[in-house]
């Protein structure tokens, strides 16, 4: 999910360099979604994957 993150990130900064604002905007706002996801299941997992019981 972070790997998608980053895409759509590259992908705003070459639109919005190429001056698709609209597009630019789209893709940070995915981006942004995307990454606060990833850090709310990577916290997640830290906090429930260590409660396992190991044998």
């Amino acid at each position: 999910m972070l790997y998608y993150a980053v895409v759509f990130l590259i992908i705003a900064i070459i639109a919005g360099f190429f001056g698709f604002f609209g597009v630019a905007g789209l893709a940070a706002g995915i981006a942004k979604i995307l990454f606060v996801i990833f850090i709310i299941l990577f916290i997640l997992s830290l906090i429930f994957g260590g409660r396992r019981r190991r044998l």
